[in-house]
Parts: structure tokens; sequence; C-alpha cells
């Protein structure tokens, strides 16, 4: 097991009815801006209820902060909360909200004479302070409301980029089963496979016997395999829907990933198919991932085995035939949870690898998997057989 340091402050406040508590997480005197997405928050009577909870407190809201949070929107949330002395947000939806408030914190103490996309460029190694932040949690996927990430957009330049910065670490987490009923199907699926990928990008890459990580991490996975299809047949199965919750967010909080090697090249392809053809971002990794560990099944043999092994319960047949099953039962899983494993399956017309590997080399996404050693070359081969 590798050295590491793990240190994981977000306050959890988890199950039924703990939006009862929010108000005792905020300061008394607090400037809060209230960030959320689409109207999913205002017809399901979620914001009208925190309203109610924080009545009586300074309140600013700031709405319209969509899928894969745009850098333009979120300029927009700067100004106000630059304006209003905000000095607290709290950020109410899935990850891309979540994301997008961090964002926000950041940038809102930033130099004002620089372009807070510097952030971005810099991968977050330039902030220096940020507005402090709360979460209520709509969409379990991303984990974002308990680790210090986030991935931005800017629409003009067609950029994907993420940043890291133990200030935007939410101070504390809402999560409430109840609040996903709602969801569409088509955010489940994605949810659930996001945090699936997630998992196998800190697992999947080559063993430095972390036992305890790894046994969390099989866990998760088994979890999100069982539970996954339920929750799009039982929408409101209480305990379906709290387990997964709970794995999204043990899936990056930062426990599973100590100490052992990270392989996030699938994130990173990914993210360029997200900026240039606007799919979404767990339908871009369902596509990438299989593609991947086909491509290193060489690099990654002795964990994909384990995975066989103890996800997918494959112990009999030669060595490349258990690996050949672990990926074809991953794609399976992929498929019964809605989402296509095949670009061509996404009415794109054709794959301009050009514009990705383009793209790749500006973002300095040359060197990517736990060994660096997935460069353009073998970028544009993952793509291809991705299509």
């Amino acid at each position: 097991m590798n050295n590491f340091t793990l240190h994981t402050p977000t306050k959890v406040l988890f199950g039924k009815g703990q939006i009862a508590q929010l108000r005792e997480q905020l300061p008394a005197d607090a400037r809060v801006l209230i960030t959320y997405g689409g109207g999913s928050v205002v017809r399901s009577g979620l914001l009208a209820q925190i309203r109610t909870e924080l009545v009586g407190m300074t309140l600013f809201e700031f709405g319209g902060i969509e899928p894969n949070p745009a850098y333009e929107t979120l300029m927009g949330a700067v100004e106000l909360a630059r304006a209003e002395k905000v000095d607290f947000l709290l950020a109410v939806g899935g990850g891309s909200v979540l994301d997008g408030t961090k964002f926000i914190a950041a940038a809102t103490p930033y130099d004002p004479a620089r372009d807070p996309w510097h952030i971005l460029e810099t991968v977050g190694s330039e902030v220096r302070s940020a507005i402090p932040l709360g979460t209520v949690l709509t969409l379990p996927a991303t984990g974002s409301e308990m680790n210090m990430g986030a991935v931005i957009t800017r629409k003009r330049t067609g950029d994907k980029q993420h940043f890291f910065s133990p200030f935007v670490m939410p101070r504390f987490a809402v999560l409430d089963p109840v609040l996903t009923y709602t969801l569409p199907a088509r955010q489940v699926a994605n949810g659930v496979v996001d945090a699936f990928i997630h998992i196998l990008e800190q697992y999947l890459t080559y063993p430095v016997y972390a036992k305890v990580q790894d046994r969390f991490a099989e866990g998760l996975l088994l979890t999100l395999i069982e539970e996954g299809p339920k929750a799009l047949t039982e929408p409101e199965n209480y305990d379906v829907r709290a387990n997964i919750m709970w794995s999204a967010t043990m899936a990056l909080n930062g426990l599973i990933g100590a100490g052992v090697p990270h392989d996030w090249a699938t994130h990173m392809l990914g993210h360029e198919l997200t900026a240039l053809y606007g799919l979404d971002h767990a339908q871009t990794l369902a596509v990438v991932l299989p593609a991947l560990l086909e491509a290193k099944r060489e690099q990654k043999h002795a964990k994909l085995l384990q995975y066989a092994e103890r996800v997918w319960d494959l112990r009999e047949g030669r060595e490349a035939e258990r690996i050949d099953g672990a990926i074809a039962a991953t794609r399976d899983f992929f498929t019964r949870m809605g989402l296509k494993t095949r670009l061509r399956d996404y009415d794109l017309g054709s794959l301009d690898i050009d514009a990705l590997l383009g793209k790749l080399a500006e973002h300095g996404m040359t060197r990517l998997g736990e060994h660096g050693d997935i460069d353009l070359v073998q970028s544009q081969h993952i793509y291809e057989a991705a299509w």
C-alpha cells in the first residue's frame, strides 16, 4: 500500500427528513446564496422547503446551472456573489450544481483583474481561498458532495476541464434518498454508471496489496450491480435508493482511492466527447471504459483477474477468457442500466478523431493512465475501438 494522507472533513447528514437540520449547519448571520439547476427543485417543492427552513436569514438565489456546468453561466453567479457580499453558498442539486458551486466559491474571491478560467488552467493550484459551501444532494453520481474536485465547461471554446482545491471541500452534505424518488430513469442510470466507473478507475490499475481499499471497492461495485437495475423498476424503494446514494458518495470521497494508484483516462477521454458532441458524461464513460480495458488488458492483467473473480464470480477457464468475461459483463451491466456502449449507436454521424486528439493535446492529456503510457496514439486507438 502506498503512503497517503486522508482528510474528509465534510459532515454528512444522511436519511429521511435531514433537511430539518439544515439551519443548524449555517452561521446565523450568513449571507447565503442558494444555487440550483433547472426547475426540478422548484417543482418538487424542495426549494420552497429550504426557504422555510431558513426563514429570517439573508438569502439570495441563482438558478439555471446546466448539466456540464458552463463557465459563462457560473460567472453570472460570481458577479451576484461579489455584489451582494455573499459569505456562504448552498448548492441544491446534483453533481453539476455542486461542481458549479465549487467554482463560484473559488472564483468569487479570486483576483478580479484576472480571468477565473485560470483556476481551471492551473487545476486549482492557484486557489488561495473560497467561500464556504454546503450541499443538499438530489442526484447521486459524482461524489462531489464529499470531495474537493469539480469539472467545468467553457462553451465558447469547447473546453471541459477540472480543478481540485481543499478550499472548496463542502462543509456539510444533506443526503436524503427520498429526494431521488422523482429522478428520470436516464439520470438514475447515468448516476449509477458514473459512480461505478469512479470506483473502477481507482481499483482496476495494478496491485499494491491494499486489501482494505480493494474490499471496499468490490463491495461498492457489487452494491451498484445489485441495486442499480432495481432503482429503475422500483423508484420509491427507500433501501435501494439509500444504498445507491451512499455508494456514489463513497465512490469518490477519498476512502477507496487512498494509498492506491489511479487511472482517470476514461474520464479524460470522455470529457472531450462531451465537449465535442454533447453526450451525457456517463454515456461517454460507458463507451470509453470497455475499449480502454481491452486496450490495457496486459497492464491491468492482475487486477482484471481479481475483478473477474470477486465481482463477477468468473473463476473457471483460461485467464484470457476470464478477462474477456469481465469486460463483457461490465458492458452488459451498462446496457442493463440503459446506456449504450458504442459511439456509433448515438447517431454522431462520424468521429472527428483529429478534433478529439487536438483537445487532449491542448489540455496536456498526453500521458494518461496509471502508468502514464496512454499517449495520443493510444487515445486514438481507444476512441476508434469505442466507435
